[in-house]
């Protein structure tokens, strides 16, 4: 999923314009996972479109408020939340878990996890000015965890991509856990089978990795999450072949082996990377993926039909996407006193 930061951006500004006059590549146009899979499914827990029809039948509305806000005064909150969504629902379900901040002396909790530590602030400013909306008009009401998941479709769709209704009703966690994150997201050099039996342990399958790794034609990631297949893949002292050339040479520009910012970020779609459309497929095709697990996607025989037909056709694209959100985000749901409605997202009640 997206990552991104705010520092850095002109450099980005610079490595897109420098790369597109340098390069003009011609685009053709273009589920059950390996693995045992576990007996969580995502739909343990049904939702509803409904939840909220008669207790606050105006969250949409109200979510949409702050989010288009958001969206044109820090563009990168579209990226930063739709990724805060994933990094949610992959560590112990869709609950708001992600949401919480430590508390002096207390637990380290997700968020400090090393894995999240570049998830961007703008994101969590965006569910936590929602919910403070929200909380005006419906108190006590509705959940962090589905205001979340609210906020990253509208910023989908205020990034051109698709509107897809939300189902609703799940309440937020009552604690958050550090030690739970590292095995429950994938790495930047996740193998596709890697990335399968993570997928089948959350319900998930081929379909929806692919689909949901289409979340990457926005946002940007910080050069050391690739570096290693800038000059070193897998320990051989030379670059990942599977890199264009002329995006290897830009990258290693913007990202050099020894004394770069830890702040530059590359983006994961260099030809559109601020749309959301599925231009990121034919970047696979034309080897312009810039982690190696999007890569890995092209290269790998089971995924590489999806990635074919995805990147041919963007309504499929789309259908597939929305398909997938909704999947991911009936994970681990927590119903009933499993959960609660937190007045304040940053801390349990």
């Amino acid at each position: 999923m997206s990552e991104h930061s705010s520092p850095a951006i002109a450099a980005v500004v610079f490595f897109v314009g420098f790369f597109l006059v340098f390069l003009c590549i011609e685009c053709s146009p273009a589920p059950v996972a390996g693995g045992r899979r576990h007996h969580q499914t995502p739909h343990a827990h049904p939702l509803t479109h409904e939840y909220y029809s008669n207790t606050c039948p105006q969250l949409d509305h109200l979510v949409s408020l702050v989010t288009s806000q958001q969206f044109r005064e820090f563009p990168i909150s579209a990226p930063a939340t739709i990724r805060l969504f994933f990094h949610d629902c992959f560590v112990e379900g869709c609950d708001g878990s992600i949401l919480i901040s430590s508390e002096r002396g207390g637990l380290l909790v997700e968020r400090e996890a090393a894995d999240n530590k570049n998830l961007a602030p703008e994101a969590f400013d965006t569910v936590n000015k929602a919910k403070e909306l929200v909380e005006k008009k419906c108190p006590g009401v509705v959940s962090c965890a589905d205001i979340l998941a609210v906020a990253a479709r509208d910023f989908v769709h205020l990034a051109g991509g698709p509107y897809y209704k939300v189902k609703t009703g799940r309440k937020d966690s009552k604690v958050s856990l550090h030690y739970k994150v590292q095995f429950n997201l994938p790495r930047p050099n996740s193998t596709v089978e890697e990335l399968l039996l993570l997928f089948s342990k959350k319900g998930l399958g081929k379909d929806d990795l692919v689909a949901l790794s289409g979340a990457h034609t926005i946002g940007f990631s910080h050069c050391n999450h690739f570096l290693s297949r800038l000059y070193n893949y897998h320990g051989t002292n030379r670059p990942d072949p599977s890199i264009e050339p002329r995006m290897l040479k830009e990258l290693q520009m913007l990202c050099p082996p020894f004394g770069g910012s830890a702040d530059v970020v590359a983006p994961f779609d260099v030809q559109t990377p601020f749309e959301f459309d599925h231009m990121y497929y034919r970047n696979l095709e034309a080897k312009m993926g810039l982690l190696a697990t999007d890569q890995a996607l092209w290269l790998d025989r089971r995924t590489r039909p999806l990635v074919l037909k995805l990147g041919q056709d963007k309504v499929k694209f789309f259908q597939a996407f929305a398909l997938g959100m909704e999947k991911m985000g009936a994970i681990g749901v927590k119903k009933g006193r499993s959960g609660e409605v937190r007045k304040l997202c940053y801390r349990p009640n």
